[in-house]
């Protein structure tokens, strides 16, 4: 059964501080962000809330300034890991790429892949081929954003490895009547 009296001192408390949390959030990360910014801090207010001091704003501020660090840091990882997997998974140039080449490379990714433990490619595959971020992806997993980080920056080092280990491909040519190797 819901606490009627706690939502209405809630409600009180973000009325009464929603404004400033808001105002803080603009000039941090500016407008586009600073909607989520507050949502998510009065969010962790409402958890929190039989812990919060007598004085909240102070409070409500920092928890804000922890959000907006933890969204920045999650969009630094989501960035740098992105350029890192379109250069893994995509050749550098596709209009003067040799088709053979794409294949052989894109062959070299999945065999490499192939070689991981499932844990390891269920990290790579939710981020990079699903697109989620390493929050919803930890929230997948079932673990905090630090340690899926943590899981994916070591299931990548492996993948690197993988590919390195992959065997070169054997082609053969067909020229006229004979076959090269």
């Amino acid at each position: 059964m819901p606490d009627i009296d706690a939502e209405r001192r809630f409600t009180a408390l973000y009325e009464a501080h929603q404004s400033q949390v808001y105002a803080y959030a603009v000039s941090r990360t500016g407008r586009q962000v600073a909607d989520e910014v507050v949502s998510e801090t009065f969010m962790v207010a409402w958890r929190r809330f039989a812990e919060l001091p007598s004085s909240p704003l102070p409070w409500l501020l920092g928890v804000a300034r922890n959000v907006i660090h933890e969204q920045a840091r999650s969009a630094r990882s989501q960035e740098s890991l992105a350029a890192e997997l379109r250069a893994w998974a995509t050749p550098q140039d596709h209009a003067s790429a040799d088709p053979s080449e794409v294949v052989i490379e894109r062959d070299a990714l999945r065999s490499a892949l192939s070689r991981l433990g499932e844990d390891d490619r269920e990290l790579l595959t939710l981020v990079a081929w699903h697109g989620l971020t390493t929050a919803q992806a930890a929230e997948v997993i079932g673990c905090s954003s630090a340690t899926f980080f943590v899981r994916l920056h070591r299931a990548r080092q492996r993948l690197e490895s993988a590919l390195h280990e992959v065997p070169a491909p054997r082609y053969t040519y067909i020229q006229g009547k004979d076959a090269v190797r």
